[in-house]
């Protein structure tokens, strides 16, 4: 970090919103974002009245970047923030990790049945999502368009 672009104060050296939001790598609207929605505080501003941000900010926006980066919604990280920043021990992070895990575990076996879908699609040899001229297609897609439930289009 370049000293002659930081800010003195009273209460130390400060950063402007560029030099805030390239550290973090973060854009300046996403910082501007973050504290409209009370995830950073809002800053000081210098007798110039530009933001003056502490450099803990840097350190709060990668924890916020990472939190997202992990799954969990600007919403739900606002929450940990704020029991966090309480300052007493809650298990809360620990129970939303977990309810988080089960999430993702959700989504992998979402994402390995459509993987199974689309792999039996292209061994098919499937040439159209509604016409197509393979045996045997794996798609029913023509059917249900026609009102046919899987079931039903099993039966035939």
């Amino acid at each position: 970090m370049k000293q002659d672009l930081v800010l003195r104060g009273q209460g130390g050296s400060y950063l402007r919103s560029g030099q805030v939001a390239e550290l973090a790598g973060v854009n300046i609207q996403t910082l501007r974002y973050y504290e409209r929605r009370g995830l950073i505080a809002e800053p000081a501003r210098s007798p110039g009245g530009h933001r003056a941000y502490p450099p803990e900010t840097v350190t709060l926006l990668t924890v916020i970047k990472a939190a997202q980066r992990l799954g969990f919604t600007l919403e739900e990280v606002a929450e940990l923030l704020d029991t966090g920043r309480r300052r007493h021990p809650t298990p809360d992070l620990r129970a939303r990790a977990q309810a988080k895990i089960a999430e993702v575990d959700a989504k992998i076996a979402d994402l390995t049945t459509i993987r199974h879908a689309l792999t039996r699609v292209v061994t098919a040899g499937c040439d159209s999502l509604t016409h197509c001229t393979c045996p045997d297609c794996p798609l029913p897609f023509a059917d249900l368009a026609g009102g046919r439930t899987p079931e039903e289009t099993a039966d035939l």
